[in-house]
């Protein structure tokens, strides 16, 4: 009898501790979220910056702009608007992501002001593997798609890669991870540009 009735006390305490420690991390976890969000937006303006030099400030457009991930699913896209000191136009932003090789993969893209050119991309966040996929960071990767027509991107093994056409080269060892980013530019830039189109937010001198 006294063992049962200890095993109901410190099943009870261990109830309680349990609920308690999980009600403690769901309430930090909310207390920090807009923190952490907005870690993440100065993060991606950062890089924006640096993808269009003339960006000074963000505006985020009232259009809501639905696209087609890479596993068919419907999901919201957030589209910026990049500015200049002057107030004019310099370009486009957003955030797209998929499946890499070791996990998801997260980018920040960049579009000229008329969305008919990459400006290019920056890695949000990756966990590729080091030495080989990890390199979609490097600049060699990274810099065929500034220039690019903003449409369909195709990934090949051999090539040129200072030229700027819409044929990436793969970074070697590390296909997976290449065609991955190839992917995610190519799927996110085709559908936004067509759904900007149909909104009437870029052609006809909207920008």
């Amino acid at each position: 009898m006294n063992k049962i009735k200890n095993f109901m006390q410190q099943s009870w305490l261990l109830i309680v501790s349990s609920f308690c420690f999980g009600l403690l991390i769901a309430v930090t976890s909310a207390a920090l979220s807009p923190r952490i969000r907005q870690n993440e937006i100065n993060k991606r303006n950062r890089m924006v910056t640096v993808l269009l030099p003339e960006a000074k400030d963000f505006i985020l457009l009232d259009e809501q702009v639905e696209i087609q991930s890479l596993q068919g699913k419907k999901e919201k896209v957030e589209i910026y608007k990049v500015m200049s000191k002057a107030d004019e136009c310099v370009g486009w932003s957003f955030e797209a992501a998929g499946s890499g090789f070791a996990d998801k993969i997260k980018l920040v893209i960049a579009l000229d002001k008329n969305f008919e050119k990459i400006a290019g991309f920056d890695v949000l966040s990756s966990n590729e593997t080091p030495g080989f996929g990890d390199q979609i960071k490097y600049d060699y990767f990274r810099d065929q798609f500034e220039g690019a027509p903003a449409g369909e991107l195709r990934l090949i093994t051999v090539g040129e890669r200072e030229t700027k056409d819409s044929e990436i080269v793969a970074i070697s060892g590390a296909t997976i991870s290449s065609e991955a980013v190839v992917e995610i530019v190519s799927n996110s830039v085709t559908q936004i540009k067509e759904q900007m189109r149909k909104k009437g937010i870029i052609g006809n001198d909207k920008q």
